[in-house]
């Protein structure tokens, strides 16, 4: 590295890539980074191949495609009575651009961010390219609830926005009605900004999932993220969207111009008729998903590796504290080769390396077969 190159913090992307690898290497199944083995919706490819041969293969509007503006403003009304126009909607580079525009817009040198950990990586890194200073309230085992008052205490005058993840990767918490208001009154006594990350909002299990901005006074202070990767099984396609106020739309939109720009211009009709048209390709999803969360969680729970039951999200996590190794990163590197498997180290998601030690991240939204071999391997292992 050069003398001049500033490295971020955190290495979440690097287990990734150093986990995948060793899958390659190994030949192990890889349970570790979090994206189907199985297309989306058919019809939503086909829109996607008739975007392409009609010539929509330019720079779309900077806004967004004016089909899927559309499109997600009629799902945020569809399913959450939110009502939205078009410039209350801009289309990111997935998720990870909106959530980049949302701190790079909105967030100046020194002011605090209060996080849930363990948190999606590029959280940390973008607070801080943003010069903010992130405040972690801790979600903790077994149950990873969110506790108010360490929230309340994390909150200080220097703060300037909440950072929520609901449901949330990795622990599959989805916040409950109860906590999102107790979150609502702070974020209105303090006024402070929400911004609302909630790529997995279709894929929770037997609980409702509450977008915090439908709660009283927080649409107007409230940036709510999501993408079409998560929900349609296109996690590589990198189509997403913020929402909410213009001003704070404004902002991201405003950062996100000197990030990307564009992105994506015969894909987002696609994605709208996704979001339009195929509500049910989600729904069933969501119930397939809960059938191999429990069949990995029951074979995780006979190989002697205890599982934290997800209400939402494709992960669940486990304590490998009793399999005598120091830390889950070790636990991490050496199952490949020893069993078979590959799996993410939750410790990396963590500024409180303690609540995080021995916590590993498993996913589940693979094949059927993919986990039945998995748990085939992890049942002849040796503590």
């Amino acid at each position: 590295m050069g003398r001049h190159a500033h490295r971020l913090d955190g290495i979440g992307s690097t287990i990734f890539a150093e986990m995948s690898a060793l899958a390659v290497r190994t030949g192990a199944v890889n349970l570790g980074q979090g994206f189907p083995d199985e297309d989306g919706p058919a019809a939503v490819i086909d829109a996607a191949v008739a975007a392409l041969r009609s010539g929509r293969n330019q720079y779309p509007p900077g806004h967004g495609t004016p089909e899927l503006l559309d499109a997600v403003i009629a799902h945020q009304q569809r399913h959450y009575g939110l009502d939205l126009v078009r410039e209350q909607v801009v289309a990111t580079t997935g998720a990870t651009e909106a959530l980049a525009g949302a701190l790079l817009g909105l967030v100046e040198p020194g002011d605090e961010v209060v996080v849930l950990e363990p948190y999606y990586d590029s959280y940390v890194a973008m607070i801080q390219i943003a010069g903010g200073i992130r405040k972690p309230v801790t979600l903790r085992a077994p149950d990873f609830r969110l506790d108010l008052e360490e929230l309340a205490a994390a909150i200080t005058p220097r703060t300037r926005l909440i950072l929520l993840n609901s449901p949330h990767n990795p622990t599959g918490t989805v916040l409950n009605r109860s906590e999102l208001e107790g979150v609502a009154a702070l974020a209105i006594e303090h006024d402070l900004l929400v911004v609302s990350d909630e790529v997995y909002e279709h894929l929770t299990f037997g609980v409702e999932h509450v977008p915090v901005a439908t709660l009283p006074g927080m649409f107007e202070r409230t940036v709510t993220i999501s993408s079409a990767g998560k929900s349609f099984s296109v996690t590589g396609w990198k189509i997403g969207w913020a929402s909410g106020p213009a001003d704070l739309v404004a902002a991201v939109e405003g950062a996100k111009n000197w990030l990307t720009y564009v992105s994506g211009g015969p894909l987002q009709p696609a994605v709208a008729v996704a979001l339009d048209e195929h509500d049910g390709f989600h729904q069933q999803l969501a119930r397939d998903l809960a059938v191999k969360r429990d069949r990995l969680s029951s074979g995780l729970a006979a190989a002697g590796l205890t599982p934290y039951r997800p209400d939402g999200t494709y992960f669940v996590t486990t304590d490998v504290s009793a399999t005598g190794y120091p830390d889950g990163r070790a636990f991490c590197l050496d199952l490949p080769a020893r069993v078979g498997v590959v799996a993410i180290p939750s410790q990396v998601f963590y500024d409180d390396q303690d609540a995080g030690r021995h916590l590993v991240r498993w996913a589940f939204c693979k094949r059927t077969e993919v986990i039945d071999e998995a748990v085939d391997r992890l049942s002849a292992a040796d503590w």
